[in-house]
């Protein structure tokens, strides 16, 4: 139950189904169709859930170091490190991590910023990029453990009223999908 969980809660964490951020940045975009941009938005889920993680895990078994007693970032780098000649799977690892945490951190200051502003106004906007700056900081000299529990309850308390959302949206979904292939097949 434990795994699952876990399992659950990181790719949450990685692809953001069902938390209701993603949107934020999809909205952005400029489009006739918003089905056109909800199939966009679906690639980075399938990239990284079906592409990202399942060659991770795979590397994981592959590799047979998922009993190493490790976990996170330093049983994938081990695994890479093994799977790859050389340092080439450390640094993989390693500029991965960079990557993700960049975004990561560029992705939901983007999301907080955007609703401050929808809930606050623009005013609120500047205080808030002080405050994010901050927790950033405060974040990373916190114990990993306490970051994960604090980052999964946000998440979960993001992903309760979203889910909900969508269920009463589902009809105005279908709606929208099955007219756009309509439009597209004449």
């Amino acid at each position: 139950m434990l795994t699952i969980r876990m399992g659950v809660a990181r790719g949450v964490f990685s692809n953001e189904s069902g938390l209701g951020s993603a949107p934020i940045a999809a909205a952005a975009a400029q489009t006739k169709y918003p089905v056109t941009q909800a199939l966009v938005s679906m690639t980075q889920t399938f990239i990284d859930t079906l592409v990202v993680c399942s060659m991770t895990g795979l590397v994981l078994i592959v590799t047979g170091t998922w009993n190493s007693g490790l976990n996170g970032a330093e049983l994938t780098s081990v695994a890479f490190e093994a799977g790859l000649p050389g340092m080439w799977g450390d640094w993989i690892v390693a500029l991965g991590l960079v990557l993700f945490a960049y975004s990561t951190i560029l992705g939901w200051s983007y999301y907080g910023e955007k609703s401050i502003e929808y809930l606050m106004g623009e005013r609120a906007v500047k205080p808030y990029r002080y405050l994010f700056v901050v927790f950033v900081g405060v974040g990373a000299v916190l114990k990993l453990e306490f970051v994960w529990s604090l980052a999964d309850l946000f998440n979960g308390l993001m992903a309760f009223p979203n889910l909900v959302g969508l269920l009463f949206l589902t009809p105005v979904i279908y709606r929208e999908t099955r007219e756009y292939f309509a439009r597209k097949q004449l």
